[in-house]
């Protein structure tokens, strides 16, 4: 799906990430985790072209950068992010905003037809949102506004899927929905390759069996989720003594000792 063979990236004097070497294969569900400031926006931008490493070499759906159209790449890349939100129309319906992800547009402006419009009202029921259908986006919650924002990065049929922190903002129990919808998401029959960035390691769904863990605009560690969600290891990850919970789903809280 992607690779980072010693990707470094310079601003102002500064390196934001160092020496990042990671690769992760197809149906290979990853958990991105970092404290705040560690580097996780940064190494998103340069995995959809809105960065270009200072030196390295990067490697994303086949193509490297430098000899493709970034362009063309970030059409197979879903990318959803709370920056977008903010972006779209509020009085569109939820099912008219699914579908202009087909277009890469905010708002539709192309002809769609029925049949497209029933591709998104049942896209959008498969992600855990058939209630939403018909209802302006104004009115939804935020919970029920990154159903619709995962639906539409969807229905573009994307390779990679990328979840960029998609509970902030969420109470306990809309984040427990969302999750349970990224959940079923991850066993449709033509689903993406998730990525899911967080700083929260009990969003970490069994799912995702693999986590990186950065720090520092640096890989500390990266594998199976099991070996990396470990008391020593994230002990030393946080520089800090940690608390690890087991969870009855699978997952685990963590917390200061």
């Amino acid at each position: 799906m992607f690779k980072f063979d010693q990707v470094y990236l310079k601003r102002d004097e500064k390196f934001l990430l160092h020496a990042i070497d990671w690769e992760v294969h197809h149906k290979e569900n990853w958990a991105v985790l970092g404290l705040n400031g560690s580097g996780k926006t940064t190494l998103l931008k340069l995995l959809n072209g809105y960065l270009w490493p200072t030196s390295g070499s990067l490697t994303v759906l086949g193509r490297r950068f430098g000899e493709t159209s970034l362009p063309n790449l970030r059409k197979s890349i879903g990318w959803v992010s709370s920056s977008l939100q903010q972006q779209l129309k509020e009085y569109d319906s939820a099912e008219s905003i699914v579908l202009s992800g087909k277009f890469a547009s905010i708002g539709l402006y192309q002809k769609t037809t029925i049949e497209e419009m029933a591709l998104a009202r049942s896209l959008l029921a498969d992600c855990g949102g058939k209630e939403l259908i018909g209802k302006p986006y104004a009115v939804l919650s935020q919970g029920e506004r990154q159903i619709v924002l995962i639906a539409r990065a969807l229905i573009a049929e994307p390779k990679l899927l990328i979840l960029d922190e998609p509970c902030t903002g969420l109470d306990i129990f809309a984040k427990k929905r969302l999750l349970e919808k990224i959940s079923k998401i991850s066993t449709l029959p033509h689903a993406p390759t998730i990525l899911y960035v967080t700083h929260h390691t009990e969003e970490i769904l069994p799912c995702f069996e693999y986590t990186l863990l950065l720090r520092d605009g640096k890989t500390y560690d990266a594998g199976k989720t099991t070996e990396m969600l470990t008391v020593d290891n994230l002990s030393s990850f946080y520089k800090h003594d940690v608390a690890v919970i087991s969870l009855e789903n699978g997952q685990v809280s963590v917390s200061p000792k």
